[in-house]
């Protein structure tokens, strides 16, 4: 277990069998999503195997866009290598964070997606369309 203080953030990384979890205690903004980011990231490379990557949120306080982007690297980054993400233990207001910007099923869906590749359900096909909604 490696406990990473913060001014408003503090991470404490535990290994797990087939994953790492990631506890997050304070507040992910402007001053400290780096300090996630760098985390998951370095998880990522030195673990080869890695599965899953568990973000403890139960402790998480406030969440701004620079969390929220962290969190759409973080899942950008460990998907493409084929890494489940889990937001475990999400408090109601980070929910409801996510529903507001429409990232909550993109965020805690189980399925890997790996870069360039195109799930059944993303495939869409792009219409031009007027201001007023026609094509």
């Amino acid at each position: 277990m490696t406990a990473h203080p913060e001014q408003h953030l503090q991470l404490t990384t535990v290994d797990l069998q087939d994953g790492v979890r990631i506890e997050i205690r304070g507040d992910l903004d402007y001053l400290s999503a780096d300090v996630l980011m760098e985390e998951a990231t370095a998880q990522l490379a030195d673990r080869s195997t890695l599965t899953d990557l568990h973000l403890g949120c139960a402790d998480l306080h406030a969440v701004d866009s620079m969390g929220l982007s962290a969190l759409l690297l973080i899942h950008r980054r460990i998907t493409g290598a084929g890494v489940r993400l889990h937001l475990d233990d999400r408090p109601a207001k980070l929910d409801r964070l996510l529903s507001l910007t429409g990232t909550l099923e993109y965020l805690t869906s189980a399925q890997p997606h790996r870069t360039g590749q195109i799930m059944d359900n993303e495939a869409h096909t792009a219409r031009p369309t007027s201001l007023d909604g026609t094509t």
